[in-house]
């Protein structure tokens, strides 16, 4: 495309304080700014008859053939954005600066060039972040053509700009006066965008006993459950260190999700009287606030470091099932190879019927169509397989056999040699001897516990 001339309305937008947002955490700006990018700012521009020229990592240059629209589609993205995190810390929040200037520009396909846009530029350093500034070419356009309530700055000196530039600022308390805009509205950004899936952290469990002695066993629960749930595949566990700066303080999920980026969090008590005790866990989700699970667990302390173990572990594995469950069943408009996992899991504890045992397969084969390489879908889907001969749900057990030890020796190459050999005891507990390969025990052999 040949350069051409024309004179257009630029708009040009960044975020405020980017690099302290992506430093505090840097996935999850990252997200939070390409949903706010693509739910908003983007049908923003096309509505009002734009065109972004370009992304600048943490904004974008776009140009419009009228100044009223792009003034008009700069207020209601400020607008937008006011009601995108109402739940997320001021010092949290993604807010624009928006600046836009009038001027003849140099027009490439994938840039425009002059100083209309570095002038646009220097408007948005001015800006406050959540307002706009404009020029005073820009102002005498709309002067009588929009409502917006403009303050004048004044002449401005910027960089690199020969003459000083007259200002005029549209403030963040403006804008939250203008009404919501009247098009469809943007769905609104969670805070916990980038909080991984399966990502908890442990609360230390309150002492309720009359002995505050009695302290070291609830930080013992504690500790333990955070190095048990750091096993289970696929979960991220806040340390403990981080956990413990919220030890005897009031709990406020939704606000400790998100300062540790975590979708879930684990409370609980833990209360001794004699020879017994007794510990009380909540699961909550952070996002909602919302008690997924509770349950108590009763113990003697005859040999404590005994009780200690068998409680912990009784709350990981409740945990894993319970947020497996609930993740499988949270809505997602673009489900990915995980996403299907996790529902092949929680189809899995379905009771055993041809119908759940498919539906579990076609959820990892999902998963495995969408990444080939994962050795957990190759190998969920290997012992699902397996599960189904052995429950004598199939009519293709000596495919689904077949299949099994493929996935599984794939697994097994990536690494993966305990579900290899699951996989592998489950073949050798159904096949007649006759079948067996070489190698594979021809002794009986029980029916395995398939992994869910």
């Amino acid at each position: 495309m040949a350069s051409v001339r024309r004179l257009t309305a630029i708009l040009a937008a960044d975020v405020a304080g980017y690099s302290r947002l992506m430093g505090v955490d840097e996935e999850g700006t990252h997200e939070r700014l390409k949903a706010h990018l693509g739910q908003l700012v983007d049908p923003k521009i096309k509505e009002h008859r734009g065109r972004t020229v370009k992304n600048t990592g943490d904004g974008l240059l776009a140009e419009f053939a009228s100044v009223v629209d792009a003034v008009r589609c700069a207020a209601e993205i400020q607008r937008g954005m006011i009601d995108r995190e109402p739940e997320v810390p001021d010092e949290q929040r993604i807010r624009f600066r928006i600046g836009i200037n009038l001027g003849d520009v140099i027009v490439e396909e994938h840039d425009i060039f002059g100083d209309g846009v570095n002038v646009a530029a220097r408007l948005e350093a001015l800006a406050e972040p959540g307002g706009i500034c404009i020029s005073r070419v820009v102002r005498e356009q709309i002067r009588d053509k929009l409502p917006y309530p403009f303050e004048d700055r004044g002449e401005q000196s910027v960089k690199n700009i020969a003459r000083p530039v007259r200002v005029y600022a549209l403030r963040p308390g403006a804008v939250a006066d203008l009404p919501a805009s009247s098009g469809p509205l943007a769905t609104p950004i969670s805070q916990f965008a980038g909080a991984p899936r399966l990502s908890i952290v442990v609360l230390p469990f309150a002492n309720l006993s009359n002995d505050p002695e009695q302290g070291y066993f609830a930080d013992g629960i504690t500790e333990d459950l955070t190095t048990d749930l750091s096993r289970i595949a696929d979960m991220l566990v806040i340390s403990r260190n981080s956990a413990f700066t919220y030890k005897d303080k009031p709990v406020n999920a939704k606000q400790i999700g998100r300062e540790l980026c975590a979708r879930y969090v684990l409370e609980g008590s833990v209360r001794r009287s004699g020879n017994q005790v007794r510990v009380n866990a909540q699961l909550i989700d952070a996002e909602t606030d919302v008690h997924v699970w509770a349950e108590r667990f009763d113990g003697a302390t005859g040999n404590l470091f005994a009780v200690q173990d068998e409680i912990t572990s009784r709350i990981a594995v409740a945990l894993d099932l319970e947020m497996v469950a609930a993740e499988a069943a949270r809505p997602t408009e673009h489900p990915d190879a995980l996403d299907y996992i996790l529902r092949g899991r929680a189809a899995r504890l379905k009771p055993p019927s041809r119908e759940n045992r498919a539906e579990a397969i076609g959820l990892f084969e999902r998963a495995l169509a969408l990444d080939p390489q994962s050795v957990e879908a190759q190998s969920r889907l290997a012992t699902a397989l397996a599960a189904r001969v052995l429950d004598n749900m199939t009519h293709m057990a000596a495919a689904d056999i077949l299949r099994a030890e493929r996935l599984a020796g794939r697994a097994l190459g990536d690494g993966d040699a305990e579900r290899q050999m699951l996989v592998e005891i489950a073949i050798a507990a159904e096949l007649p001897l006759h079948e067996r390969k070489p190698g594979v025990a021809s002794e009986p052999v029980s029916e395995p516990k398939i992994p869910c």
